[in-house]
Order: C-alpha cells, then structure tokens, then sequence
C-alpha cells in the first residue's frame, strides 16, 4: 500500500492522478491564510520510502497516466533527487503523461534556468504556483515571503526553461479594506506572469495560530461576503489584459464556478458574474458545500 503522512492536498485537475509524497508539509509553511502543512514539520521523505510507494504502484497501477508529487513544494528538492525520482516513475509506467507538483516562489531562487531545463526535460511538465495575490501590502500581510515583482521574475525562470505554470490566487485574501487593490494588483501580476492557467479560489477562514484576522487586525472587515467576493472576481477579469490564459474558478472553495480562455471568454465570464449577482444566494455554491 501506499503510505501518507495526511492530510494530503492536491489541484482540482489532479483528481485522476496517482498521488506520491516526494516531501512532507511546506518548506515555506508561514502564509497567514494557510492551514495545509500546520500540523507537518517539513522534510523530504526519505527515497526508499518513496520507491518502495513506485513499486507498490507500479504492481497494482501499472496504467498510471499522470502522477502529482505532493506535498506543498515538492519542486524544493534538489536537482538530483528530481531526476532520480522522475527517472524512476518513468522506467514503472510505460504509459506514464506527465509529472507535476506543487512549488513556491522561493523554490525558483535555488535552481538555474539550465537546471530546472534539465528536469522539465526529465519530464516534470508543470507546476502549480500560489501566488495568491499581486498587491505587496497583502503579501507582506500574509507572510507570503516576496513581493509582487519578485514573483513575477522568479517566475519567469521555469517559464523560459519550458515548464507550464498554473498561478492560484486567492479572492477575499485583502479583506474589506484592500479588497480594490488586491484585485487590481493580481489582475497585474498574472498580466505580467502570463501563465498557462490562472486559478482562482476563495478564502475560507479555518482554525489556525495565529488566526487569519492577526494579519488584518479587524475580524469585521476580513471576510467578504459571497456577492463582494464575485464584486473582486469580477474586477481581477476585467483588469487582465493577457491573451490565451486559462481562467479556472472550479474549485470547491468557490462561490460559483467558471472557465474559460482569455481574451475569447471574457465577455462570457463577466455575464455569468453579473447574472449571478442579479440572481444572488440562489446562483451561489451553498456554504456547507463549500471546502478546501
């Protein structure tokens, strides 16, 4: 069987895919909004552990097709454990598609372009980035460790190297207060990133020390309600300039579900925004189905 230190988290669209823990928690592990990896003290798993989970797996799921290396950063090993791992889940499964994980910001200022060349040639394929917001005064309120600028240069390495990246960003992160400037920020940040996909979820305050609210320091004007929510959805659409963007707002967090590609769908996604908002509640994801 395969062995988890839970819980483990993966990206909506990962849902098909076999599941491997390269590390364990976040190497990062300071976000203010982030309860993940709280109760994980990060490391990477040891490799015998890891192949022993390829061999069950490549006994039982010879088929596998994709595989999602877990958990917050995987991209934070070094190159040569990279290699080795991808080498190995490649020799397992014939059939394998591609490789993809989690990274941080941060994870890109310890590898070279040429080095990160070398594993996307290996067949790590894309990565899945929380950039969560492009306003520096939320990113320094939430501890993300760079700023806005930062990360769109650091994101520009593995983009030149080959890898596909997919930027989360987080609506109602800003609170009330600086939910205009959180929205206009993001919409500047993914412009200047331009990634394949752009994902959009929305903050569910969980239990976590220090709460959430330590950062914003008002408990009443952090959380936005579900139609100021879709109000900073709608804001970060229409400010976004870049084209042939994949815009997802599909997973479980969300209020109301989109897609698209942008510039062609833009038109489209502001409409559903705006009847949704005409309709209110009744267009809406009920709360209790709402989850990270």
């Amino acid at each position: 069987m395969i062995r988890y230190d839970l819980p483990v988290y993966r990206p909506p669209s990962e849902a098909r895919s076999l599941i491997l823990q390269a590390t364990i928690g976040c190497s990062h592990n300071r976000c203010a909004f982030c309860v993940s990896y709280q109760g994980k003290r990060f490391r990477a798993r040891p490799e015998a552990e890891l192949f022993a989970d390829i061999e069950w797996a490549e006994r039982e799921l010879p088929h596998a097709r994709r595989v999602f290396l877990a958990d917050g950063d995987a991209f934070v090993l070094s190159t040569n454990r990279l290699l080795r791992i991808l080498e190995r889940l490649y020799a397992a499964f014939p059939r394998l598609e591609r490789v993809t994980c989690y990274a941080g910001p941060e994870n890109f200022t310890h590898k070279s372009v040429e080095e990160m060349r070398t594993i996307h040639e290996a067949g790590l394929s894309m990565l899945f980035v929380g950039g969560e917001s492009g306003d520096d005064e939320v990113l320094r309120r939430i501890s993300k460790g760079v700023t806005a600028d930062e990360m769109i240069a650091l994101c520009k390495k593995p983009q030149e190297a080959g890898f596909d990246l997919s930027i989360t960003v987080i609506l109602g992160l800003g609170g009330k207060r600086l939910s205009e400037r959180h929205a206009a920020g993001t919409a500047r940040l993914l412009d200047a990133i331009r990634p394949r996909y752009a994902a959009a979820l929305t903050l569910i305050l969980e239990e976590r020390d220090p709460p959430f609210v330590v950062a914003f320091g008002d408990p009443d004007r952090v959380e936005l309600s579900p139609s100021e929510s879709l109000v900073e959805c709608r804001a970060i659409l229409e400010n976004m300039q870049a084209d042939g963007i994949t815009f997802r707002a599909n997973h479980a967090s969300n209020y109301l579900s989109l897609a698209g590609v942008l510039q062609r769908d833009k038109p489209r996604l502001l409409a559903q925004i705006d009847q949704a908002l005409r309709d209110g509640e009744s267009a809406l994801r009920p709360e209790f189905l709402r989850g990270l």
